[in-house]
């Protein structure tokens, strides 16, 4: 039997942002290899450069040195809007559409039909218990609700490796827990791969392995298929 083949994978990949003397290495070289059905947290101080391994992973940056590649997905343009799917700390619904139309939004993306689209947003507002909000505007729902919508869109398109970034950063402790709660059921669901960076040490402890990132460097891994050089 083949061993699996990773659904992300870093090569050496670094970023660097500016040139010359005030150029920033936001990632040193990094290597390390993500498989589906993992469940990671993401640790480190601010500016160590949690945010910029996850765009990295999610095809919303390109490396300045070294590759990314998804193996189990394909190439960078036909990651999104279905196959990875990302979770940001800030609001990210756009305010003028409703819920569903927000949720929708992906699939929209993706050339679903607007009949598809909605079928499908609403599926998944059902199944995190946001349905009664799908005709509501993001400016009259709560902050926590916003970022379990926010997971509700990112799941849509049934992502093979979901990625959130400091996702309760802005919750209280209730919503917070609700907002982890709805990523683990949800990566739990779909076999999804699920990397969470985030500050906040209880939700670190509730995912088995743990990244701890210091200094643009992945410093240390308790996942025993990533490695590092």
């Amino acid at each position: 039997m083949t061993d699996p083949r990773p659904v992300a994978r870093c090569d050496g990949a670094a970023r660097t942002f500016g040139q010359g003397p005030r150029a920033v290495v936001a990632l040193q070289p990094t290597t390390c290899e993500i498989f589906a059905g993992t469940r990671i947290a993401v640790t480190g101080p601010s500016g160590s450069g949690k945010s910029t391994l996850l765009h990295l992973l999610a095809g919303l940056d390109a490396p300045t040195l070294g590759t990314v590649t998804w193996p189990e997905i394909g190439p960078r343009d036909a990651l999104r809007p279905s196959r990875i799917g990302v979770v940001f700390q800030g609001p990210s619904l756009l305010p003028p559409l409703t819920v569903v139309e927000n949720v929708a939004l992906p699939l929209l993306l993706a050339g679903r039909t607007e009949a598809e689209a909605t079928s499908g947003a609403r599926a998944a507002l059902e199944r995190l218990d946001l349905a009664d909000l799908a005709s509501k505007l993001p400016e009259e729902i709560s902050g926590g609700q916003a970022q379990r919508v926010a997971v509700a869109r990112a799941l849509t398109g049934h992502p093979v490796l979901l990625l959130a970034d400091e996702p309760t950063g802005q919750l209280d402790h209730e919503n917070a827990s609700a907002v982890v709660d709805v990523l683990e059921e949800a990566a739990q669901h779909s076999g999804a791969a699920l990397i969470v960076a985030t500050h906040d040490p209880e939700v670190a402890e509730r995912l088995p392995e743990r990244w701890l990132m210091r200094d643009g460097r992945l410093a240390f891994t308790t996942a025993q298929r990533a490695w590092l050089r």
